[in-house]
């Protein structure tokens, strides 16, 4: 009984490993200048936070169909969103002032 249940945790295991190799397999984004790829995701972002902000007032006011826990789900991604997006801007110019800096 229990060799029966370690099998089936290994198995387990190993549809979750070549899963995750579907993952590993995701090309980089290529293509466009930086600023386009910049402004893409700057419009990404406002989009995130426009919906999440949209979600909150319908929810508020109960013309929403959804639930709180979406509501909330998606006012988290927004805010992780604009986490991430200060940090790269952070990122950004930390290089940019490290590359100033440097001697010709």
């Amino acid at each position: 009984m229990a060799i029966s249940g370690i099998e089936s945790a290994v198995q387990q295991l190993q549809h979750a490993a070549q899963a995750a190799k579907g993952v590993a397999d995701i090309s980089p984004v290529t293509g466009g200048s930086f600023a386009d790829q910049l402004s893409a995701a700057l419009d990404n972002l406002s989009d995130t936070q426009n919906k999440a902000t949209q979600e909150s007032q319908s929810y508020s006011t109960g013309a929403s169909p959804l639930g709180l826990n979406d509501v909330m789900v998606d006012m988290q991604k927004s805010s992780i969103a604009l986490q991430t997006g200060v940090q790269v801007r952070n990122k950004v110019v930390s290089a940019y002032n490290t590359i100033m800096n440097m001697t010709v």
